[in-house]
């Protein structure tokens, strides 16, 4: 219980900043400050994919963040969520794996990061929506924090950081919860061996919300319960909270939906491909 609030407790000053940056942006909407966002947004998915590779899911609660509020593409957050490592490298390190197998699983994370931000990006301006735009009073409604009604700039990233976390603190209770009663031999038992069923069955548990399963994963995998590939698919779907953020932050959940489809088949196809390399 004690590592579980913890865990969540770290996340508080990447909200707080991530908020607090939406909020100056749209303070000065037509400043420097937004026109030299405009500028770095082409790189994005690069330095996306480059910040998520530190095993820290607040990155991922952030892009989530900047993303609903405009401040970032799409291609950016799909990066930023195919990089995140959660707790996998952190475990895999305190394990004394080889370093080699260490940088295949951290390159491969990064360059389909990079490779596929861009695509979704390009796709993207290919059918007209490559568009971005601040919109942090759309974020405001779909929370009804009322931000808008408080002058400044630090109370109303005050509101949404308390808002988005307990909001990230009771799902993942729930879901830390389960995992208690699942426990590792529960996920052992999965088929993550086989070709191509283990790649699709681990894609869809790195959706899990939750650092238990990235460790759980990662012991299972130097336990041989798990092939290459899969560890591979769960850890590129495996975006810690990044997701419960999007789900609750963006209201357009077509795009929700797009990103999530993005990330599994990404997870899958490539976790198998990697498989052959690590």
């Amino acid at each position: 219980m004690t590592e579980f609030l913890l865990d969540n407790l770290l996340l508080l000053p990447f909200l707080f900043v991530t908020y607090l940056v939406l909020e100056m942006l749209e303070a000065r909407a037509e400043g420097a400050l937004e026109r030299g966002l405009g500028r770095t947004r082409r790189f994005g998915p690069l330095f996306g994919a480059l910040a998520g590779v530190f095993p820290q899911c607040g990155f991922s609660a952030a892009a989530a963040s900047l993303y609903a509020g405009g401040a970032i593409t799409a291609g950016t957050l799909v990066a930023v969520f195919l990089s995140t490592s959660d707790e996998l490298i952190p475990v895999l390190i305190s394990e004394k794996v080889p370093l080699v197998l260490l940088f295949k699983i951290v390159a491969v994370k990064v360059v389909a990061g990079v490779a596929v931000g861009f695509a979704v990006n390009a796709v993207l301006k290919m059918l007209g929506k490559g568009g971005v735009q601040l919109r942090v009073d759309e974020l405001c409604a779909h929370s009804r924090c009322s931000c808008k009604d408080r002058k400044g700039v630090l109370v109303p990233a005050l509101v949404h950081t308390a808002e988005i976390f307990v909001f990230i603190l009771i799902i993942s209770g729930a879901v830390e919860l389960t995992l208690h009663f699942v426990g590792e031999d529960g996920l052992r038992n999965l088929i993550l061996n086989k070709p191509w069923a283990g790649e699709a069955i681990a894609g869809l548990l790195g959706f899990i919300p939750n650092c238990a399963v990235s460790v759980s994963g990662a012991q299972i995998y130097l336990k041989a319960g798990m092939s290459s590939g899969a560890l591979m698919a769960m850890s590129l779907t495996g975006s810690g909270v990044g997701l419960l953020v999007l789900f609750r932050t963006n209201r357009h959940w077509r795009a929700n939906l797009a990103i999530l489809a993005v990330l599994y088949v990404t997870g899958v196809v490539l976790g198998r491909l990697a498989g052959f390399l690590i």
